[in-house]
């Protein structure tokens, strides 16, 4: 339970910088995948055991993307909408990495989650992609997730974490808000 809480407190910290399109926020995205893959593994929650292995790779890709244009006295990476090729291509990933997490956790797996399990990390790959991209839609896409996944951990068990992602939940919708006022006032 103390490891939960040490993850919940980072989670929030993360959550925090996240809002206010902070870089620090890769720096806590470095640790807490750590602490979560011990939470879920031990609760038998396999793809988002795996998801925080993408999520250590993806907080350094984020960092490097948040960060490359400071080193060039070029402006921070802007807060932009999707293009309609974007989200074409993220539904091109959800899609197949679904079908596949879906499978191995049915077919492989003793889960008795694997539909809600795959849905929130397929979902979480491509909301992380988009976030290191600085995507507002990001945040529509972590509303799904973090809705699920309360419910699922609610379900597991996992209650530092489920109201951890209540918190995600409703920050989500309000990330959203904040950086739409942040890009159209060009940030």
């Amino acid at each position: 339970m103390v490891i939960e809480i040490i993850g919940f407190l980072l989670g929030l910290l993360y959550l925090w910088w996240e809002y206010h399109a902070d870089r620090r926020m890769w720096i806590v995205g470095l640790v807490m995948p750590c602490i979560s893959m011990w939470v879920y593994y031990t609760k038998g929650l396999y793809a988002d055991f795996a998801m925080n292995i993408y999520y250590l790779v993806m907080a350094l890709y984020g960092f490097t993307a948040w960060s490359r244009h400071l080193k060039k006295d070029k402006p921070e990476l802007p807060i932009r909408h999707m293009s309609g090729r974007v989200i074409l291509g993220i539904l091109g990933a959800f899609i197949p990495v679904y079908a596949l997490i879906a499978a191995w956790l049915v077919f492989l797996t003793d889960s008795n989650v694997p539909y809600a399990d795959a849905f929130t990390t397929a979902m979480s790959i491509v909301a992380t992609w988009a976030l290191a991209r600085k995507y507002i839609e990001q945040w529509i896409m972590w509303v799904l997730v973090d809705a699920v996944c309360t419910g699922l951990y609610i379900y597991k068990g996992i209650y530092f974490y489920s109201a951890l992602y209540a918190i995600y939940t409703v920050v989500a919708v309000l990330g959203y808000r904040k950086w739409l006022k942040q890009m159209t006032a060009g940030q």
